[in-house]
């Protein structure tokens, strides 16, 4: 299914508020449920569909990237992360959306219509890190890896992850070892049956009676670890590049969160970064500008000299092509541009013999602006303010 914009998944415009977005996500969710559509594929990817739009705009930073960047910005870190997700995921993350409307965190059959579902045991996911890494124009030009040595939880040494001093689990005798209880009860719609964590084991469908000694059952423990984390050509401030899987470390061996690293951009001495395109401002003397010649400007991979015309005026344009920065992942096209901005440095102490000099060019007509050149110059003034 090709992605569709989230506010368009949910049928709501851009301002719509939290809560109308939980209502709009409801009201998908209900009409796609697989219970409701068994054997329906598409039913089922429209549901996970909703499900993604609404883990990203239900978060105010996710959303305010989503807003400013479009898919770019979230950087495979989309619904779930980015992961793929499954129905148990996403009755795990939104199970209060099911039980405010009275189906509990998972729906059973509609007055006999439709089966049950497989529970499946809870899943530990670690919790994610945050980075911010300072990136220069340079390392955003071609892209760059970097390596930090990051403080987190790591999988216990000892246990193996396990939580178990001698390796051993006991399957849960409440749930059977499905992690999930079920209860069924008499509703409008019928008789229903609702699924649950079960309380035993919470969720994990296993009990440890001899401890890890070193992680007290958990599987997990302090640490750390030198991560390797690749920064795309052509990002910018305020992106968030997800590295997924090197988060935190879960307990029992379950899924590791991820490391969202927030890009801060060095600021250049030169240059001034457009989006795409890159800015500097050239100040030509005014003998360079009157007779033409050549000037030197800076470019990420160093300076390089341009041709000056004769008669150049301050506020000329000069593009050189390719000399700005790529999109980032493709999102877009080409590489963008440095724009050369033209100025014109008027000194402003001058020797006797230089004043001689200019007092005799005063009386001169090509000195003065004709009416082409006054024309031109009050048409870009115009624009300033239209």
């Amino acid at each position: 299914m090709e992605k569709r914009d989230y506010y368009e998944v949910l049928g709501v415009s851009k301002t719509a508020s939290d809560a109308e977005i939980k209502a709009a996500y409801k009201k998908m969710a209900i009409k796609y449920h697989p219970d409701r559509n068994p054997g329906d594929k598409e039913a089922e990817e429209k549901f996970k569909e909703a499900a993604e739009a609404y883990d990203v705009l239900r978060d105010p930073e996710k959303r305010q990237r989503y807003d400013q960047f479009g898919f770019a910005g979230m950087n495979g870190q989309g619904g779930f992360s980015g992961q793929s997700m499954n129905m148990d995921d996403i009755f795990s993350m939104f199970g209060d959306i099911f039980s405010e409307a009275g189906f509990g965190s998972h729906f059973g059959g509609f007055g006999g219509f439709g089966g049950s579902r497989g529970g499946g045991r809870h899943t530990e996911k670690g919790s994610d890190l945050r980075l911010k890494v300072r990136v220069s124009l340079k390392e955003v030009s071609t892209g760059v890896t970097k390596k930090f040595k990051i403080n987190k939880y790591v999988t216990c040494p000892h246990c193996n992850g396990s939580g178990s001093e001698d390796g051993k689990k006991e399957t849960c005798s409440k749930c059977n070892g499905s992690g999930t209880t079920y209860r069924t009860m008499n509703t409008m719609l019928g008789r229903m049956q609702t699924q649950t964590q079960c309380e035993n084991c919470n969720g994990t469908g296993f009990i440890i009676r001899n401890k890890c000694k070193q992680c007290g059952g958990q599987g997990i423990v302090k640490g750390d670890e030198v991560v390797e984390i690749k920064i795309p050509a052509g990002v910018q401030e305020g992106m968030v590049v997800n590295v997924p899987g090197k988060g935190n470390a879960a307990r029992w061996n379950g899924v590791p969160g991820d490391i969202q690293v927030y890009i801060e951009e060095e600021p250049h001495n030169e240059l001034i970064r457009d989006g795409q395109n890159l800015q500097y401002h050239l100040l030509l003397d005014v003998p360079t500008a009157i007779l033409g010649g050549t000037a030197e400007v800076p470019t990420i991979d160093g300076r390089v000299k341009i041709k000056i015309e004769p008669g150049t005026q301050p506020g000329k344009i000069m593009r050189l092509r390719g000399k700005g920065l790529p999109v980032v992942q493709g999102y877009g096209y080409g590489t963008g541009d440095l724009i050369v901005q033209i100025g014109v440095y008027i000194p402003e102490n001058l020797s006797r013999e230089e004043k001689e000099t200019f007092e005799k060019l005063r009386t001169s007509d090509n000195m003065k602006p004709g009416a082409t050149a006054k024309n031109n110059f009050f048409q870009k003034f115009k624009t300033m303010f239209c």
